[in-house]
């Protein structure tokens, strides 16, 4: 059955008063951000800039008591610190094979050799199709951008399946669409692993958020389910298991100062 927007948003709004209510005196909180899409309102290959308001948010909220805030991105996890700006905050890069901690450890698991070999292959591949300069290279990933591209991206699209059908050993590796392109990855984790593993070093009495724009959330709001609240940040609606929906950039901006309020700020 059709829902209309404007009850979606007005249901998610009731939503989101009562779980700033709760979280005002969760002994935990932790925060959890997308970074394209969702902090930056473009998926530019180069340099996504924030919404102007954000810094000093993020800046606010990691100087608040009791958060603990975490970035989810499919960058690199390194590019994604650069971009930000930040010091001392935790990021999961790649979609969550990379974990960079508050400290500067670095993680990231061994991958296979057969993948990684898989992953070249489609480098290769991609380069035969024309496409090398809207790859984005990552320590177990190709990512190919055309949101630039326009209608021409439909041909891109056709482009990057094509190699995809045209590996010889995919095992291991995942194909998955995002905002603005498509991915050729290992598959070995997701974002709803990440979710996972931060819930997993959660003691009682936390107040969990999950913010992101993408199809590649789906993972991470499926895992919080029961656990926190999953927020899709998008201009425009679209199906989703998140929890609540907002419009960036006012709705981020709103979401973000409730918290730093509720942190204590």
């Amino acid at each position: 059955m059709h829902v209309p927007t404007h009850k979606i948003l007005a249901d998610s709004q009731r939503k989101l008063a009562d779980f700033f209510r709760r979280t005002g005196s969760a002994h935990v909180r932790v925060l959890l951000l997308g970074y394209d899409g969702t902090l930056a309102p473009c998926s530019d290959p180069e340099r996504p800039a924030l919404h102007p308001a954000i810094p000093a948010l993020l800046q606010r909220i990691l100087h608040a008591a009791r958060t603990r805030l975490v970035i989810v991105t499919g960058r690199r996890a390194f590019d994604a610190i650069e971009f930000l700006g930040l010091k001392r905050i935790e990021v999961w890069g790649c979609h969550g094979l990379e974990r960079l901690r508050a400290d500067g450890t670095y993680e990231m698991p061994e991958v296979e050799p057969r993948v990684l070999q898989a992953i070249f292959k489609a480098g290769e591949l991609l380069a035969r199709e024309g496409l090398t300069s809207l790859a984005e290279h990552k320590p177990a990933g190709i990512a190919i951008h055309w949101k630039a591209l326009g209608d021409a991206s439909a041909e891109v699209e056709v482009k990057v399946r094509r190699v995809w059908s045209a590996l010889p050993d995919a095992n291991g590796l995942c194909l998955r669409k995002f905002d603005g392109g498509m991915e050729i990855r290992a598959a070995a984790r997701n974002r709803g692993d990440t979710v996972r593993t931060i819930l997993s070093e959660l003691r009682g009495g936390a107040s969990v958020a999950y913010l992101g724009d993408d199809e590649t959330d789906e993972d991470a709001f499926a895992a919080l389910q029961g656990y926190g609240l999953g927020v899709l940040v998008r201009r425009d609606y679209r199906p989703t298991v998140a929890d609540v929906w907002i419009q960036p950039p006012e709705g981020l901006v709103a979401f973000l100062t409730e918290w730093a309020a509720a942190s204590g700020d």
